[in-house]
């Protein structure tokens, strides 16, 4: 920038577009019998702290204006959040991002005061990740509220954020969050480095860009590589373990990185109950998982082969006269469910139970009745899209339906043959994935660490020891 108000003034209103955008504001006042200029976004600065600060400036009398702007923001600024920018692009990344800029006639340096104040809802329990003894806090889409909740729960000086931004048009910012002695270093380096190589116009998926950003291999491997997750407890949890713990601007939810299929199912309601009941809930939740994938694909294979079916279990066989094939029945259930999962979503709160009434009785009642499903296929489907919410990570949830597809499909195919192959698929897509620090997705099984696994497995008590 130039000692020039008036060329600082010209460079900026061309950069910033100040005669077509209403809400970039800038005003000309005296400080100290100075010309100066303020500029801000409407609706980021607190309007009260503007006020005081701009009472102060014009109340300034010129023998007590300092030389520099460096004496000026020590003395004559009575605020904590003050800067000194010279570089514009750095300059008007900040005025963008809602910060209050100050330019006095015959200094070289522009004074950047946060006064930001972001519109953001109240911070409140996450509507996904529900805990039922736990907080009941949740993040929001700004930045520093969430690093706030963060930093509410780790009171340590090893804690370390990291700030970058990514995108040429959106310059959205991220924020590492990890302990600096817990950490692995070479990974840290490896993620920071590719923040940083990261070419994109915007991240408009926010999370979600950047994640296929930092892991662009396997794309058609659909079990997750991130953990992704709304609770402050949860992600702090994490990164006491060692992990980081990565937050974007204008998203409600942390991703954590390096995550293996045992952090996935993991939830926070293993460590808000007893040992016992923690363990018990861990464990049914990793058999509910198992079976949603196998249940409909070996109710078609013992469809297929009746002669393999126990006797005392021949009352699982269908019993009606079947006018469409089961392999149609149950892809059709499938489309049907995540139909009403998406119009669940698009659904208003006042329509949402006609919707809930009107599902029973079309893919219940009436659906069996009409003779398109048979009553032990919808039972079976039942199961599966309940069970399909009690994992805690979407992403997982459909990298079991995609699996459970592919198995219904070469089970109709090629019988036996088929199912053996399907499950063989589903073994190498997990066993082969890798987390993104490039570790076994699947450890401590492969490679197998006996100790660990049991600590995966089962909930153990918090380690402690009484002080002497």
């Amino acid at each position: 920038m130039w000692p020039s108000l008036k060329e600082n003034m010209k460079y900026l209103n061309d950069e910033l577009g100040v005669g077509e955008n209403y809400d970039i504001v800038y005003r000309v006042v005296q400080v100290g019998g100075r010309e100066a200029c303020i500029y801000f976004i409407d609706g980021f600065c607190k309007d009260e702290i503007m006020q005081k600060l701009l009472q102060l400036f014009m109340a300034m009398k010129p023998e007590e204006m300092p030389d520099n702007a460096h004496e000026m923001s020590k003395k004559n600024i009575p605020y904590v959040e003050v800067d000194l920018k010279t570089d514009w692009e750095q300059i008007i990344y900040f005025i963008m991002s809602g910060i209050f800029a100050l330019f006095i006639d015959g200094y070289e340096q522009c004074l950047l005061i946060d006064s930001r104040t972001y519109p953001a809802r109240s911070v409140s329990e996450p509507e996904k990740d529900k805990s039922l003894r736990g907080s009941k806090d949740g993040f929001v889409e700004t930045l520093v509220s969430n690093t706030a909740l963060i930093r509410r729960r780790i009171r340590s000086t090893d804690l370390r954020m990291e700030i970058f931004s990514a995108g040429e048009a959106s310059k959205t910012d991220i924020v590492l969050c990890y302990m600096a002695a817990r950490v692995d270093h070479d990974f840290l380096e490896e993620l920071k480095t590719k923040i940083r190589r990261i070419q994109v116009d915007a991240l408009t998926m926010n999370q979600e860009s950047l994640a296929e950003c930092l892991f662009d291999k396997k794309w058609f491997n659909p079990f997750p590589k991130f953990k992704f997750t709304e609770r402050p407890d949860t992600a702090s949890a994490q990164i006491l373990e060692g992990d980081i713990v990565i937050l974007v601007d204008n998203s409600p939810s942390a991703m954590i990185t390096p995550t293996s299929i045992f952090d996935i199912v993991e939830e926070a309601d293993d460590y808000y109950f007893p040992p016992i009941t923690g363990s018990y809930l861990r464990l049914t939740r990793l058999l509910i998982a198992i079976l949603t994938y196998f249940v409909t694909p070996t109710f078609l294979l013992l469809m297929a082969h009746s002669d393999w079916i126990p006797n005392n279990f021949q009352f699982i066989s269908v019993k009606e006269t079947m006018n469409l094939p089961l392999i149609w029945q149950f892809l059709i259930l499938e489309l049907a469910i995540d139909g009403l999962r998406l119009a669940a979503v698009n659904t208003p709160n006042m329509l949402s139970t006609p919707l809930s009434v009107m599902a029973a009785l079309v893919l219940g009642e009436f659906s069996v009745k009409s003779g398109w499903f048979n009553s032990e296929v919808m039972l079976y489907m039942a199961f599966v899209a309940i069970a399909g919410y009690t994992q805690p990570n979407y992403e997982l949830s459909y990298a079991l339906k995609f699996m459970r597809i592919l198995n219904l499909i070469l089970t109709q195919l090629f019988g036996i043959y088929g199912y053996i192959a399907a499950l063989i698929v589903f073994v190498i897509a997990i066993v082969s994935n890798k987390t993104v620090s490039g570790k076994s997705y699947v450890y401590p099984l492969i490679p197998f660490n006996p100790k660990q696994l049991c600590k995966r497995l089962l909930r153990y008590r918090l380690p402690h020891s009484e002080k002497q």
